[in-house]
C-alpha cells in the first residue's frame, strides 16, 4: 500500500464560526460539499465538517508544525472574535509549542521542533 497523505475530520459545534476561524488563523477554503470545507496552507490539508459530537471536538488533538513559534504566536494572539484560548510559548526538549483551542474545543499544538 502506498499512501500519499492523510487528512483529519475537525468537528464544528457551528459550522459558521470555525470556518472564520481557521480563515482567521491562515487557511484558505474551499466547500467540498454544503457539510464539508477543505481547508489548505502549502502542502496541509484537513476538512472542517457540520458535524459536532462533544466528546470527539474536546479529545481531538493535531498538531501543526511551523517554522517559526514567535511569528505563529504573534498570529494566534491577534486573532480576536472567537471563544479560543491558547498558552503562552512552552520550550520542552524537543522544541516549543503553544496550545490552542479552537471554537470548537479541538486542541492544536503549534510545535517548531529543534533542528538537529
Amino acid at each position: 500500500m502506498r499512501v500519499d497523505d492523510i487528512r483529519v475530520f475537525i468537528p464544528a459545534k457551528d459550522f459558521t464560526v470555525s470556518k472564520a476561524f481557521y480563515t482567521a488563523l491562515g487557511f484558505n477554503g474551499s466547500d467540498a460539499s454544503e457539510d464539508l470545507t477543505l481547508y489548505e496552507k502549502g502542502d496541509c490539508y484537513f476538512f472542517l465538517s457540520r458535524f459536532y459530537n462533544q466528546e470527539l471536538a474536546t479529545n481531538l488533538m493535531m498538531q501543526l508544525s511551523v517554522h517559526d513559534i514567535d511569528e505563529a504566536y504573534e498570529h494566534i494572539s491577534s486573532i480576536q472574535g472567537f471563544d479560543i484560548k491558547f498558552t503562552q510559548i512552552k520550550t520542552e526538549p524537543w522544541g516549543k509549542v503553544v496550545y490552542l483551542w479552537g471554537p470548537s474545543g479541538e486542541l492544536w499544538h503549534v510545535t517548531e521542533f529543534n533542528l538537529r
